[in-house]
């Protein structure tokens, strides 16, 4: 509950970083608001009876009423009514005129304040309210899976308990509405609790939720942000920010809210400038605008002479404003370049000099990459006692002082002095000398010298007494006890499925 700089009260809380119990650092709640009238300790007579008190870090602000004969100072943890029969635990950011000035900035009427300040918190009461932080996490990743579940299009960004443990407020974001009747359903079932389901901003979640800018600061909307207005990508343009979306972007996904900080001071600045200047032209070349630096008070432009290579150059205001009369006139100065003020640290010299075919610069020479030679298996080019033998370099081949092919006396290979296949005299293979197959002298196979089946005397099929063939008592061959499309096949010798 607090930072590292905060005193610890005498009930183990801490009492703040001044020496009245209030926190001027920010650590402690978010969007805090310095009270400068406790630390003067001076007694006002005619004090306000409204305090403004900060839950869950300051994640919440609301308006209170003060009881009669009631006392209270900045940091002290208080007891809330929450209007339906509960209570809720706070601490105490602003007192006195103050709370006025700022309801007027939040714009909060008083008639808007129904509720009042109970009681100061007792050690139970702060036992309670850790008790209800410590079970926000858990309950905020468990609603994220149900309304996933019902896909719902919905982002829940936080979830804060009431002290007594009988409401649950989830906060989301969404781009449209949402029928979230079912979602309550479920939450109430899951979470045995009151549930306030209440839609936010990307901004406001970013506050609720807090964080380090790009900066390396706390997020403004954190400490001290609390009105957005609208940020679009012409403050970029102005201020010559290149149009990065991902740089731009701050952690709510929208543009970030320090891109309209100065962006008045820009617009002053470039209203000192002259106004319909993008290009502007004369006989060698056109220019054209790059951008306009207020600090240093020059105007850069890509000029692209006739001949030789385009050059950026700083022109003054006056220059600009003088060429660009000239050309309104129908007049083209004989070239653009740049004045001595517009850019002192180069000489006028030196600035600007075309050399083009002046200059050539040698080729550059490409380096051979060196093969890399393959290791040697062992045993190759090593003499007898085992070290490698140092041979020399073996003398290139030339192709040209050779013979044919055809012409070289080189013995013949093993098996090439064989004369042809038809030529050789090599006995038959078994079975080549045998006569053709029908002069054969062999028996007749089984079965072979019986008649014609037409010629057989047998009785036809129908009038032969075999007993149909589903009811004959054969043993079934090997293979036929499966069932090979028959419906109503015997599914007896079928092993059951899974075997």
């Amino acid at each position: 509950m607090g930072c590292s700089g905060c005193k610890t009260g005498a009930n183990g809380m801490p009492a703040g970083c001044g020496d009245k119990g209030h926190c001027s650092s920010g650590g402690c709640n978010k969007l805090n608001t310095f009270d400068w009238l406790t630390a003067l300790d001076i007694e006002d007579p005619s004090r306000s009876d409204l305090a403004e008190v900060s839950f869950k870090n300051g994640a919440r602000k609301t308006f209170y009423r003060l009881g009669p004969n009631q006392r209270y100072t900045t940091g002290d943890l208080v007891v809330v009514d929450t209007g339906s029969g509960g209570y809720d635990v706070g601490r105490v950011s602003l007192m006195g005129d103050l709370v006025k000035l700022q309801m007027k900035k939040k714009n909060f009427k008083e008639d808007r304040i129904s509720f009042d300040i109970l009681r100061k918190a007792n050690p139970r009461d702060i036992e309670r309210m850790q008790e209800a932080r410590g079970l926000e996490k858990s309950a905020l990743v468990k609603a994220r899976v149900i309304s996933r579940n019902l896909g719902l299009d919905m982002k829940l960004g936080d979830v804060e308990y009431q002290a007594d443990l009988r409401k649950a407020t989830f906060y989301y974001t969404a781009d449209g509405w949402i029928d979230f009747r079912e979602l309550v359903k479920q939450y109430v079932k899951e979470f045995r609790v009151k549930v306030e389901m209440r839609q936010i901003g990307s901004r406001q979640e970013s506050a609720r939720i807090g964080g380090i800018g790009s900066c390396g600061r706390e997020l403004c909307c954190s400490t001290w942000l609390t009105d957005f207005k609208s940020v679009n990508t012409t403050a970029a343009r102005y201020q010559n920010i290149a149009i990065n979306q991902s740089k731009l972007s701050g952690q709510c996904g929208r543009l970030k809210c320090c891109l309209n900080y100065e962006l008045d001071l820009y617009i002053e600045e470039l209203e000192k400038y002259p106004s319909d200047v993008e290009k502007l032209k004369a006989k060698n070349g056109v220019a054209t605008l790059v951008k306009i630096d207020i600090f240093k008070g020059v105007v850069y432009y890509l000029y692209e002479p006739s001949r030789g290579r385009s050059i950026v150059m700083p022109l003054l205001p006056d220059e600009v404003r003088r060429i660009k009369a000239m050309n309104d006139r129908g007049e083209y100065p004989e070239d653009i370049v740049a004045t001595e003020e517009a850019a002192p640290e180069v000489k006028p010299e030196d600035r600007f000099v075309d050399v083009t075919g002046a200059i050539e610069l040698p080729a550059e020479k490409k380096r051979k990459k060196k093969k890399k030679k393959k290791p040697r298996p062992e045993g190759q080019g090593s003499g007898e006692d085992g070290n490698a033998t140092q041979q020399g370099p073996r003398p290139p081949r030339d192709p040209q002082n050779r013979p044919p092919r055809d012409q070289q006396n080189r013995p013949p290979r093993e098996g090439q002095d064989r004369p042809p296949r038809d030529q050789q005299n090599r006995p038959p293979r078994e079975g080549q000398d045998r006569p053709p197959r029908d002069q054969q002298n062999r028996p007749p196979r089984e079965g072979q010298n019986k008649p014609p089946r037409d010629q057989q005397n047998r009785p036809p099929r129908d009038q032969q007494n075999r007993p149909p063939r589903d009811q004959q008592n054969r043993p079934p061959r090997e293979g036929q006890d499966r069932n090979k499309g028959d419906d109503n096949a015997s599914n007896i010798n079928k092993p059951p499925s899974g075997e």
